[in-house]
């Protein structure tokens, strides 16, 4: 059986079931994308609360509309499960798990390998899988490959191609002909006003050409643009390129920050200044930390990888080493100005304003905000928080703290020796927060873009 030529009619007759395993911020709104494109979509996740949520037509991601969701229930096209034996249902699956670091900043290829071994077991002949996961340079050829070319054929030995029956294959489906397989990393950027999952450009590499060809052909359905690499390999290292150079660039302007600040000048103006410039510079800007899924991670993928290569990427692991400090140097900064008005950091009260990785969203990944939160109460602070779009701390790989979200009224202002605001939300009142605070810590430079000047307003 032409099992690529059937598969690109369904593609294009829109018959194609897809599946997404993860439905969390890369899985959810490429799933959507699929549905109001015209495909039917199943959704994978382990996580059971998640399911009722989603049958109801309701929206766990804050800056996902929800109305997306329920007209998605609503046609019939969406339907969410913890059961992996329906795999077999969809004609595309594609992997949307997360990719963390274990205790050691070494990468937890857990999730990877348990889906994909999930996978392994329900395999059928003209499925085509594709790993959206960010990982290190050869994770889908090197793990996803061989566990699929030996899954069980749990089709009829007369469905299959000839090419699966005995021979050199020992019986195992042989890529780009039984099943195909690719990598496309995902590009989401949450609550973006400019790019979509549907507008931003998504990268391409399949294990054989009929791999790429097929996968293209999946994307190209729903996407307004694809771009094809020769490889998985190629694929696997863009998304490493473009978080890498994220990552250093970022480092430099935090490096850039403590030094111009020890020379009294001002990182912001600077910055700004060399914006004017219209060629040959881009503007990064400094923060309390790194956050989010991507650029505190991914780096350490590639780091760990070429060690296979007896490479060492220094340049990348000393950027890593100066945005891990960032929390710490705010830290330190606000144990200075505390001392400058006669408080001990021991014992004082400090609101953190904002526990969201950025701004506008309830998106808590390896947020900055819960690094200070961890720094400064070893430190003997009384830490509290306030995000309006994070009512309780959630509990994360790292952390698990017991909080909920203060309300930012006169008199809760008041009883805080120092407010850090980490996290530069739209939504707050910073002109209300300037007139009822102490003492203010700005990471974000937040005050400044909205004019506000203060005896009480320091950086860090």
């Amino acid at each position: 059986m032409d099992y690529k030529k059937l598969l690109l009619k369904k593609i294009n007759e829109k018959s194609a079931v897809v599946g997404i395993i993860g439905l969390g911020y890369v899985g959810l709104p490429l799933g959507l994308e699929f549905i109001e494109s015209g495909f039917n979509v199943v959704g994978f996740d382990i996580d059971v609360k998640k399911i009722p949520i989603l049958k109801e037509g309701i929206s766990y991601i804050k800056h996902i509309n929800g109305n997306r969701i329920k007209k998605a229930v609503d046609t019939g096209r969406f339907d969410a499960t913890t059961d992996f034996s329906r795999l077999p249902e969809a004609d595309a699956i594609i992997i949307c798990v997360p990719t963390p670091l274990d205790e050691h900043r070494e990468p937890d290829m857990s999730y990877i390998i348990d889906t994909a071994e999930t996978i392994q077991k329900y395999l059928k002949p003209g499925q085509i899988v594709t790993l959206e996961s960010t990982t290190y340079p050869g994770t889908t050829e090197e793990i996803l490959l061989p566990l699929f070319q030996n899954a069980p054929q749990v089709q009829k030995e007369s469905e299959l191609s000839p090419l699966t029956k005995g021979g050199d294959t020992e019986g195992g489906y042989v890529v780009g002909q039984d099943f195909f397989l690719a990598f496309s990393p995902e590009r989401e950027d949450p609550n973006n006003p400019n790019f979509t999952t549907k507008t931003i450009p998504k990268v391409i590499g399949g294990v054989t050409p009929n791999c790429l060809e097929v996968s293209k052909a999946l994307y190209d359905a729903v996407l307004d643009k694809t771009v094809a690499v020769s490889s998985p390999r190629a694929a696997e290292a863009t998304k490493l390129l473009e978080n890498i150079y994220r990552s250093v660039n970022i480092a430099l302007v935090n490096e850039l920050k403590m030094v111009f600040h020890r020379m009294d000048i001002d990182i912001w103006e600077v910055i700004n200044a060399a914006s004017t410039k219209p060629f040959g510079y881009h503007p990064f800007y400094p923060g309390p930390g790194l956050g989010g899924h991507c650029i505190p991670i991914d780096p350490f993928y590639l780091t760990w990888k070429a060690r296979e290569y007896e490479v060492n990427t220094k340049f990348i692991e000393l950027a890593g080493e100066i945005n891990t400090f960032q929390p710490y140097y705010v830290v330190t900064r606000t144990m200075e100005i505390l001392n400058d008005h006669g408080k001990s950091l021991k014992g004082s009260k400090v609101l953190i304003l904002g526990a969201a990785y950025k701004k506008n969203i309830d998106d808590m990944r390896e947020s900055p905000s819960l690094k200070l939160i961890e720094i400064l109460r070893s430190k003997g602070a009384e830490v509290d928080y306030n995000d309006p779009y994070v009512p309780k701390l959630p509990a994360t790989r790292k952390y698990n703290f017991d909080m909920n979200s203060v309300e930012l009224s006169k008199e809760n202002l008041g009883r805080f020796d120092l407010v850090l605001l980490s996290t530069d939300h739209d939504d707050y009142d910073y002109e209300f927060i300037t007139q009822n605070s102490k003492l203010i810590i700005d990471t974000r430079n937040a005050f400044t873009k909205h004019d506000i000047k203060s005896d009480k307003l320091f950086d860090a």
